[in-house]
């Protein structure tokens, strides 16, 4: 059995993974372990609750790798946890993945976004900095941004609360009064938008169909020590 774990960096999910690819919403402390203990063989983590919820623990992720579960981790909380557990054996895919994986995104918020509930697709209503970052990248490498406004408008968005990140308030966060057009800058900031989570949420979601079925076998060389709880 085949699990991913997705939301607002896919919210379309469903419509690529298949019969084969169970979509759940993001995962919460325990659904990975629950995951497995239902049979699930591969499991793809991309979004994962957080802030008003406990998030998805490591050691739940150590013991499926454990019992040879694949895991996979991209786009947003799985790039995290791909990160901070890939010496386990946890697969990471991806751009933001590499960017944890090198140091070069530190912050757990950097992938963080305002958005709505399920029931709406999860409509975003702020812009992660993965996705800031990856925009400027391409604007500049086209030579359609200067250096300069490029680090003007990283440094203005990285300073921004990820609830409050829009296009409109970077800008205005950069000084709008030193820009000579802010209404062409957010044009073209707009109309360039590089949806970084949705791209490497959609690779890991073809890593997932492509991995095999059958629990890995592989030889694991390190003991996953049992959590004690004490009674109450």
């Amino acid at each position: 059995m085949k699990v991913i774990f997705v939301g607002p960096s896919l919210p379309d999910a469903a419509s690529f993974a298949g019969d084969e690819v169970f979509v759940c919403p993001p995962a919460v402390q325990g659904d990975v372990l629950a995951a497995v203990r239902r049979g699930a063989s591969v499991i793809g983590l991309i979004d994962g609750g957080f802030e008003y919820t406990a998030p998805v623990w490591h050691k739940e992720i150590l013991y499926a790798l454990s019992q040879n579960v694949a895991v996979l981790g991209a786009a947003s909380m799985g790039a995290l946890r791909a990160a901070e557990c890939q010496l386990f054996g946890m697969i990471g895919i991806g751009r933001i993945f590499r960017e944890y994986e090198k140091g070069a995104t530190a912050d757990d918020a950097d992938v963080a976004l305002l958005h709505g509930p399920m029931e709406y697709g999860y409509k975003s209503l702020t812009v992660p900095l993965v996705n800031v970052r990856a925009t400027l990248d391409k604007l500049e490498s086209e030579k359609q941004l200067a250096s300069a406004m490029r680090a003007r408008l990283e440094e203005s968005a990285a300073r921004i609360f990820f609830k409050e990140r829009t296009w409109q308030s970077i800008i205005a966060n950069c000084g709008a009064a030193n820009i000579a057009a802010p209404r062409e800058l957010l044009s073209l900031l707009v109309s360039n938008v590089v949806d970084q989570k949705r791209i490497d949420a959609l690779a890991l979601l073809e890593a997932v169909r492509a991995t095999s079925d059958f629990p890995l076998g592989r030889e694991i060389s390190w003991h996953l020590n049992e959590t004690f709880v004490s009674p109450i």
